[in-house]
């Protein structure tokens, strides 16, 4: 396999400019996904690695080689395509073959090397059948297995699973893990979807129009977002967002006041920022507790989402932005209409000042873990 090398990678088409700089290193054998939202430049990214389309500036390298003249045909990479395109007119052998066969591999060669691909992905029964035979789990397979018999130094999937029921693509999510463990493969992987960027991936790429956000293993993303992009892109439900006003800045125990005049306490290093500072809390719909006693809320809910071990609860809890979004147990009796009041801990807050960008978390004391009281004041003349 291969280590890829980014280094200031940039993409133009016309006056319009895609991708602005990226740099990133992957390490041969890295299971690498880029996710971001449509148009962020993850897919145009992927182009450029397989040689589909010319890198406008930078240098791109495999197996410190520099790539970026090379022909697709010649960089060492394999690439499967959200619309598996497979060639209609052959069976599924042949199409995976048809690489092999192109490039002057005997006949013995190409037998062997189908053969152990199509047991690897439990298609070696289907080899005789064509592609509209196939469900569309199947096709997906024939085409991975395309790309596997070429023994390429990187794989690059185009969102493989997207054209698949949900049953289907959590259990080829798992197939795909299960093989890269097996292969040791360098992978780079574009999704949509940060459930599978959490479960499949090594390392995630943020990415962010045409620009890297945050990289990390897909815990580090989610436990120390570098953004407030970041951290309501990563995770599912999204991160919860309030306004907020900095009413006592301090290393340790900042003090946020919301827009309702309530007192907020947040464990994060707020000494860069002023009173009276614009931020943005963030609140996981996971980490809110029902009935808990630091940093409450009350509201009304909404809305109901039954998922059977688990339940959403959508709160009114009087914001104009909508209501917030509460993680609970599944067996949770409440029902559209019910008061509720809930609160989160200090050291579970999320703090983002008017740049976007996070303020350092740090570790709850016992000094700061209970209630603040309701203010009844007003927002701007309290914090004023």
């Amino acid at each position: 396999m291969a280590n890829v090398k980014l280094n200031n990678i940039k993409k133009r088409f016309g006056d319009v400019d895609v991708l602005h700089g990226i740099d990133l290193d992957i390490k041969d054998g890295e299971f690498v996904v880029l996710i971001g939202e449509s148009g962020c430049g993850k897919s145009t990214l992927l182009r450029l690695l397989s040689g589909l389309e010319d890198i406008t500036e930078g240098d791109l390298y495999i197996d410190d080689e520099r790539v970026n003249g090379r022909s697709p045909a010649k960089r060492g990479i394999a690439m499967v395509f959200q619309s598996y395109a497979l060639y209609p007119h052959m069976n599924v052998f042949k199409n995976m073959a048809f690489g092999l066969k192109i490039s002057g591999k005997d006949k013995a060669f190409v037998n062997n090397k189908v053969m152990e691909a199509a047991k690897k992905l439990k298609i070696d029964r289907l080899l005789e059948r064509l592609p509209r035979e196939l469900s569309g789990g199947q096709r997906q397979r024939v085409a991975i297995g395309r790309a596997i018999v070429r023994d390429p130094k990187v794989f690059l999937f185009d969102e493989p699973l997207s054209n698949l029921d949900a049953s289907l693509r959590v259990q080829t999510r798992v197939e795909l893990g299960k093989l890269h463990q097996e292969l040791k493969a360098t992978v780079i992987y574009v999704t949509h979807d940060q459930v599978e960027a959490m479960t499949l991936g090594d390392k995630i790429v943020v990415m962010n129009k045409g620009r890297v956000e945050q990289v990390g293993a897909p815990l580090d993303l989610y436990h120390h977002p570098k953004t407030q992009f970041v951290a309501g892109f990563i995770g599912s439900p999204k991160m919860n967002f309030l306004t907020a006003k900095i009413h006592q800045a301090d290393p340790e125990n900042t003090q946020l006041m919301l827009e309702s005049g309530r007192l907020i306490q947040a464990s994060v290093d707020s000494s860069s920022l002023n009173k009276g500072d614009i931020v943005q809390l963030g609140l996981r719909p996971e980490h809110i507790v029902l009935d808990c006693e630091n940093n409450t809320f009350e509201g009304k809910v909404t809305l109901i989402e039954h998922l059977g071990e688990l339940s959403y609860l959508y709160v009114d809890i009087g914001r104009q932005e909508g209501d917030i979004v509460l993680k609970v147990d599944g067996d949770n009796q409440h029902q559209a209409g019910d008061k509720i009041s809930f609160g989160i801990h200090s050291n579970r807050l999320y703090v983002f000042d008017h740049q976007g960008n996070a303020l350092t978390r740090v570790k709850a004391t016992s000094t700061n873990t209970g209630p603040l009281p309701v203010q009844d004041t007003d927002y701007e003349a309290k914090s004023s």
